[in-house]
């Protein structure tokens, strides 16, 4: 039991001080810096008393107190012949530095021929997939997209994932001869 008078601890923080004042279940304790705090009685520990010298270690309490975290282990195993997906953004920021002289036209042409660029890469060095960012906004690039890929033979697409990309993206497979 804390009485008025005691040197106490705090469990759960480097304080310590006297007990000046104590009501119902709150205890006021003024640390050695000089300030009064409020306690419950079972955040405090008693290091001395007026009355008792009890001796105890404070850091075997404190770690008594601590719970043990688990050590969690990945166990997923990943494939080493498992590849990220290329991703290419088609925002017209990311592709030209000064875009605001520009007109519709002309930046909706860059857009289209990066595209096409990214598009004739992956088939000339056989990638699988690619995924071309184009945001969503009113739909125009998406459109040219879509009209763009239709005249290429062994190429499907669709929606990419939309928990990584939302809808502005568009996932394309290309059908690999051997």
């Amino acid at each position: 039991m804390i009485k008025i008078g005691d040197n106490v601890s705090v469990l759960d923080d480097a304080i310590d001080g006297v007990v000046k004042r104590i009501t119902g279940k709150t205890i006021t304790v003024e640390t050695t810096d000089g300030f009064d705090l409020n306690f419950q009685e079972n955040e405090l520990i008693i290091i001395g008393s007026n009355k008792l010298n009890i001796s105890f270690n404070k850091s075997e309490i404190v770690n008594q107190k601590e719970i043990a975290k688990p050590n969690y282990v990945n166990r997923e195993k990943k494939s080493k012949k498992e590849i990220p997906v290329p991703d290419f953004d088609l925002h017209i920021e990311k592709l030209v530095k000064n875009y605001k002289s520009l007109s519709n036209h002309e930046i909706l042409t860059i857009q289209s021929e990066t595209a096409k660029r990214h598009i004739d890469f992956a088939i000339r060095n056989r990638i699988p997939k690619i995924v071309l960012i184009h945001g969503v906004g009113e739909g125009i690039l998406k459109s040219e997209l879509d009209f763009l890929l239709d005249r290429y033979e062994g190429v499907t697409f669709r929606e990419a994932n939309y928990q990584k990309y939302g809808q502005g993206a568009t996932e394309i497979y290309f059908k690999q001869n051997k």
